[in-house]
């Protein structure tokens, strides 16, 4: 059974559901979604990862390398859309209390600004849960912004769809399960690690930067995030593109072992997007296994 960062109707609950129609566990926070994958409750969980307009999610990336660390088996990427919900009946115009998340409220600022400027908007402590309470018919509560998985589980109202400040916003998330084995690579893949410096002092970034660049690897996200040891002592969260079977990849692996105290490898796996690295001359498989195969020849092999 998998699990996920709840609750039910949620964008995470929408994404789980791109990958599995079985029933599946809801969990209270990542903290715990993680922590019931590492002790063998479930064999996996979905958690957000990334968002277009606010960046990383932090809660994810401390936790999948808190205690044990996991293993990223995929990733799924989901447009955040977001919908005006209430109880059947319900006009527009005469809706004066609105009730979302903090982060949907921001997301859909211009539009409740514009379209409802006499209605209080309150936060709660999800969009699905904002849902669940306007669908109660004793709620003071006249409509909920939320997904519209929410609005369908709930038998609410749409009165406004797509009601977003950044159209074409998305969110992405990963399906974790513990370390072990890797995927095949498909030849369009991610790989995630985390880095962590070996002091902080001039240039240490780039000693990590560099085991990428100098083989061709391109980073599709790389965020610093503190070790809570002491202050200025951070780590590195990196996505690049490859798996850890392409040459290029590996050897940049072994490079960060190198100059890194601790590496965490989270994973290779297929990208949602389907989409290939541009790989530059003198970075193909074949064109390492040539360089290591000439070196070889010195030795008169």
């Amino acid at each position: 059974m998998l699990g996920y960062f709840g609750p039910a109707g949620t964008f995470t609950h929408q994404a789980l559901r791109t990958v599995t129609q079985e029933e599946a566990l809801a969990f209270a926070s990542v903290r715990e979604a993680l922590d019931a994958v590492r002790a063998g409750v479930i064999r996996g969980a979905v958690v957000p990862i990334e968002n277009s307009v606010e960046g990383g999610v932090s809660a994810t990336l401390d936790e999948l390398i808190a205690s044990s660390p996991l293993a990223i088996r995929g990733e799924i990427v989901i447009p955040v859309e977001f919908g005006l919900y209430a109880r059947p009946g319900t006009r527009l115009e005469d809706v004066r209390q609105v009730l979302t998340h903090g982060h949907a409220a921001a997301q859909c600022r211009e539009w409740l600004v514009t379209q409802l400027p006499a209605a209080a908007v309150t936060e709660a402590g999800s969009t699905a849960g904002a849902a669940a309470e306007v669908a109660r018919p004793g709620s003071r509560y006249d409509a909920a912004v939320c997904a519209r998985v929410a609005g369908q589980l709930y038998e609410l109202d749409e009165l406004a769809y797509q009601i977003e400040d950044n159209p074409g916003a998305v969110t992405r998330f990963v399906e974790v399960g513990p370390a072990g084995s890797v995927p095949e690579r498909t030849g369009a893949d991610k790989t995630t690690l985390v880095a962590f410096m070996r002091a902080d002092h001039s240039g240490a970034l780039l000693e990590i930067l560099e085991q990428f660049a100098v083989r061709g690897v391109n980073l599709t996200r790389i965020e610093s995030r503190p070790t809570k040891t002491t202050l200025g002592s951070y780590c590195f969260s990196i996505d690049a593109e490859g798996h850890v079977q392409d040459k290029r990849v590996g050897e940049a692996l072994e490079g960060l072992h190198r100059v890194c105290p601790t590496v965490h490898f989270l994973g290779s796996y297929p990208r949602a997007d389907g989409g290939r690295p541009s790989i530059a001359v003198g970075f193909s498989d074949e064109e390492f296994d040539a360089a290591a195969a000439w070196v070889d020849g010195l030795f008169g092999g």
